[in-house]
């Protein structure tokens, strides 16, 4: 099967199913939040990709840019293509598949993201038809036809899932058949019987995993994704694993937080600056988790590879 260049974005209607989720929206519209991205990471809120170990991580955007460019290798699907992000922030990564030919749904449920998506299409020059964004739960597709899409992708996103069963399931049947879906997310690297309640990190990670909503991230143990895709009924189910990758980034998020965060852990109110928790604990417990990169196809029709075209 091969994509139509001249397709139009998925139609979408009215979508009324979006959770009333205030702990997530106040996550995101907090001012350490939104500092943290804006100043470090030019408002992009993925990590970005180094093909080779370096301690010195800067420039930052190139990388960021290549972990953009990782994403569309390893999805591979044609010029043409319809592709939803599901959970697309700001829009930046939606933005570098639109303007390398794809035809962009994006779907969030922040508001303030959503308009700054739609600005950054809009400051791109991409029309309508090639980047639209949407006020969406990706638990909640029914809005989007069956079999409508090429594919779907997340980007560090599906951590924030509530019912992650739900989610995998509307993507097994909003994507054509021979489509592709593409998820870069966390997991650990042990089963989730290997956890000692008891331990210190794993207890400041699960705070972590409490206070930036994430229970999928909380539940994502060894192959946790893949059992997700395959229980979908997708198949051809590779994984990759880019923690190496993203270390450079990883380093210099601690490098920043290290001495406040051993101070005010000191005095027991590490709590209240829970992005600060989050850099450090990524680094100090960078032997517990991988960052996985993995693909899958819906059984069917063979679209046409990207490589190939």
């Amino acid at each position: 099967m091969t994509a139509s260049t001249d397709a139009k974005t998925a139609d979408v209607k009215d979508n009324q199913d979006i959770p009333d989720n205030s702990q997530l929206r106040n996550y995101y519209e907090s001012w350490d939040s939104r500092i943290v991205y804006q100043v470090i990471m030019g408002g992009t809120q993925h990590f970005g990709y180094w093909d080779k170990h370096t301690y010195w991580p800067f420039p930052l955007t190139p990388q960021l840019r290549r972990m953009e460019e990782k994403l569309s290798e390893i999805i591979n699907l044609p010029e043409g293509s319809q592709i939803l992000d599901a959970g697309c922030g700001v829009g930046h990564v939606t933005r570098y598949f639109a303007q390398h030919g794809m035809r962009m749904l994006g779907i969030d449920i922040i508001d303030w993201q959503i308009e700054e998506a739609r600005s950054v299409a809009s400051k791109a020059g991409l029309s309508e038809s090639q980047m639209r964004i949407e006020k969406m739960d990706y638990h909640h597709l029914k809005s989007i036809d069956d079999a409508s899409l090429d594919g779907v992708y997340t980007m560090q996103s599906i951590s924030h899932a509530y019912d992650p069963k739900r989610a995998m399931a509307e993507f097994f049947r909003v994507i054509r058949p021979g489509g592709r879906i593409a998820m870069v997310e966390v997991e650990r690297k042990t089963p989730n019987t290997q956890d000692d309640p008891n331990d210190r990190l794993t207890q400041v990670m699960k705070m972590v995993n409490d206070y930036t909503v994430m229970p999928t991230n909380e539940a994502a143990h060894f192959d946790y994704f893949k059992g997700l895709l395959e229980e979908a009924g997708f198949t051809d189910i590779q994984v990759r694993d880019w923690q190496p990758n993203i270390m450079p980034v990883i380093r210099l998020f601690y490098a920043l937080v290290a001495i406040p965060y051993h101070l005010l852990s000191s005095f027991g109110i590490e709590k209240r600056f829970i992005n600060m928790i989050c850099a450090a604990s990524a680094f100090l417990g960078r032997d517990r988790w991988r960052f996985v990169a993995i693909t899958a196809t819906k059984p069917g029709a063979t679209m046409e590879s990207a490589k190939t075209k």
